[in-house]
């Protein structure tokens, strides 16, 4: 069994780690590379799907442990997979261009293999998927090599209001690469972690609400949540089919467009993507353009801003950058709807949905599951307090447990009121009155202290109105505040991942925004202060 599988209780209790000599990138030969500088080098010979492979599983084994704890387990069959792919090359040539690239998927995506599906919970530690994901057998049908799985909030934090992201009862805490006893926030906290710290060449999240644009923005890195349809959810340890979506996160927007382009497709277990069979684009690099901004109307979604002053600083200059790029700028065009309103109807619907759609994702795992419902879980976590509960509880389950059916009437009206409230008279309305390509925002505030007694931190966040509408929302590196990354955020109207991802890859061109982190034990009090304060 390989030793990232399951991870002590003692990591829960550990002080933030010292940096590793191996912490460094100076001498990592596929820091920051992308995916068609891989591809290159497999062409040229001078790389193959093995050695690249070989180097990340390096990596991972000097690096991830002793600083991220990004990576929950490696696939056993890794190196075996890369090796098969380089003879089909060397026969056939390449399937497309993430043949022989290593990629990571967070721990609720079922692979049928020797690695487990368990959304970082305990509870079903030896349990088999039956299948693959759709997404994951579009990952192998594209050649890409699954080199693992990425650590996540438990059940991508949805158990409790208390919660602290990135942590998992199977897998401790993910920290962020950047500082590290500070959060990278969640779900998708490990494929976040893990791009930034280089331990892979892509990675895939999911998001229910935030889960793939909040670690993105808080570690550096491009996030992409697809409207809903785009991406298959069969597979997945669900929430809410209602809002449930796997997505690309890349460090660069080209590496995330290749990737969204590689695992779109219509699934027959999956319904929702029947809706999405007229939307499908056969290649999504297609609408890169590096002038991209000119002429496109971007408004600000001013309400998701004034949670700090230093972002908001960081924000007026990138305005400013844009419109010397091209665009017009509509300051503000904030959502009518109001927060607390779409955040109750959408609380709602997540408890009802969460435990039918659990139980339906657990009864397909057959007979010898070791828990077969919400239920079972919530008793499976009593029983082991000391190790699924020893910072937070199951408020959330519990709650979920007590709903009713989907036929209830509150269900019903509350998936209505949040849809309508989200769509027609939310990102619908702003953008169909100001003749908007997108919507902007600070994706999130910066990353807040791992705080396990306290749990997660709010510092803002605009992931809720496309995460309640199904729409889709990119995220791009934008700058620093303090050393901590923060993310642009631009969202829009249904199916137009196109249009999004051509704006994001503009802005990334322009501003070249993504560094590498340098995994610090902690931020420096006298990097923070200006000069006259040293």
């Amino acid at each position: 069994m390989d030793r990232r599988k399951f991870l002590g209780a003692t990591a829960l209790f550990a002080a933030a780690p010292q940096v590793s000599k191996a912490a460094s990138n100076d001498h990592f030969d596929l820091a920051e590379v992308t995916v068609a500088e891989l591809s290159a080098r497999m062409g040229k010979g001078a790389e193959t799907a093995v050695s690249i492979t070989r180097k990340y599983l390096a990596r991972i084994n000097e690096l991830d442990k002793s600083t991220t704890n990004a990576v929950i387990e490696v696939n056993p069959d890794a190196l075996r997979i890369a090796g098969d792919l380089d003879r089909e090359r060397k026969s056939n040539g390449p399937r497309g261009p993430l043949h022989g690239i290593p990629v990571l998927v967070k721990d609720n995506i079922a692979t049928a293999d020797k690695m487990a599906t368990t959304a970082g919970s305990l509870a079903l530690v030896g349990a088999s998927a039956p299948r693959d994901a759709f997404i994951a057998t579009r990952l192998r049908a594209a050649g890409a090599v699954l080199l693992g799985k990425t650590n996540l909030s438990e059940w991508a934090n949805y158990r409790s209001t208390h919660s602290v992201s990135g942590w998992s009862g199977r897998g401790g805490q993910t920290r962020n690469p950047y500082a590290l006893d500070r959060n990278p926030c969640g779900s998708s906290s490990g494929s976040g972690a893990a791009l930034a710290a280089n331990l892979c060449a892509l990675a895939v999240g999911s998001e229910t609400d935030g889960s793939i644009v909040c670690p993105s923005s808080m570690n550096g890195v491009v996030g992409v949540k697809p409207t809903i349809g785009l991406w298959s959810r069969s597979g997945i340890i669900p929430i809410s089919h209602s809002q449930d979506t796997a997505g690309p996160m890349a460090r660069t927007v080209h590496d995330a467009a290749l990737l969204l382009s590689a695992l779109r497709g219509v699934d027959e277990s999956d319904p929702v993507t029947q809706a999405g069979a007229n939307h499908l684009e056969p290649d999504y690099t297609h609408f890169l353009d590096a002038r991209g901004l000119k002429g496109a109307r971007l408004g600000v979604a001013r309400k998701f801003m004034g949670n700090n002053f230093k972002v908001d600083k960081l924000f007026e200059g990138l305005f400013a950058q844009l419109k010397s790029a091209g665009a017009e700028i509509i300051d503000p065009a904030d959502l009518p709807s109001s927060d607390h309103d779409v955040g109750e109807a959408e609380s709602a619907v997540l408890s009802y949905e969460f435990k039918a759609d659990l139980n339906a994702y657990l009864s397909g795992l057959g007979p010898n599951a070791p828990v077969k419902s919400l239920a079972d879980v919530i008793v499976f976590n009593q029983q082991h307090r000391d190790t699924e509960m020893p910072w937070f509880g199951q408020e959330l389950f519990e709650k979920s447990e007590a709903r009713g059916p989907l036929t209830d009437q509150t269900y019903i009206d509350a998936l209505a009121k949040s849809k309508r409230l989200t769509r027609e008279e939310g990102i619908d309305a702003v953008m169909q009155k100001n003749n908007l390509d997108a919507l902007i925002a600070p994706t999130a505030g910066p990353s807040w202290l791992i705080d396990w007694v306290n749990g997660d931190s709010d510092t803002g966040g605009c992931s809720t109105p496309a995460a309640v509408a199904g729409y889709p929302h990119v995220t791009v590196p934008a700058g620093f505040v303090e050393g901590l990354p923060i993310g642009m955020s631009f969202f829009g109207a249904a199916w137009s991942e196109g249009k999004l991802l051509k704006l994001a890859y503009a802005f990334e061109q322009m501003t070249k925004a993504r560094r590498e982190p340098q995994f610090l034990k902690t931020l420096s009090l006298t990097e923070s202060l200006p000069p006259s304060h040293k």
